[in-house]
């Protein structure tokens, strides 16, 4: 039997609050919204060890239509945990890292959304511009912007 092999990450998920809030947020930034639905039931329980649950989901897709991004909304069970405020050097996932094509018009353009800039935009090497922002109720988000050769 042939060794199965890894084909692509479909998606990364985020659990928030207000959905409506993030939604408008990541539409902000780029991202389309894919959907909306509400995933119930003792099936998709058996899925996240959750037993029976209520999700609202709306996905989001990236302009490139290679990446997705799953924000979830818990109705039942509730919230167990809530690591959103958690310094970039905490175990676990805690940011999403988007490239753009101007990080200082991305960047105004999410702070009139309530985004705050974490620390400062700094650039790496001849390479990159990168910072890190708080969006709806402190989402860890990057931003990278890719500098011309020879900048």
């Amino acid at each position: 039997m042939p060794k199965s092999e890894l084909l692509r990450m479909d998606n990364m998920g985020i659990v928030v609050e207000s959905l409506d809030e993030a939604v408008e947020f990541f539409t902000e930034l780029g991202l389309t919204l894919e959907g909306r639905a509400t995933v119930e039931g003792e099936w998709a329980g058996r899925v996240t060890g959750l037993g029976d649950q209520r999700v609202e989901v709306a996905m989001m897709v990236t302009p490139d239509g290679h990446s997705r991004l799953e924000l979830s909304r818990f109705v039942d069970p509730p919230i167990a945990a809530d690591h959103r405020t958690d310094p970039v050097n905490s175990l676990g996932y805690l940011r999403a890292m988007f490239a753009v094509s101007d990080i200082d018009e991305t960047l105004e353009r999410l702070q009139g959304r309530g985004a705050t800039l974490v620390g400062d935009v700094v650039q790496y090497e001849s390479a990159y511009r990168l910072c890190y922002v708080r969006g709806p109720e402190g989402i860890l988000v990057g931003l990278a912007e890719e500098l011309p050769a020879g900048s």
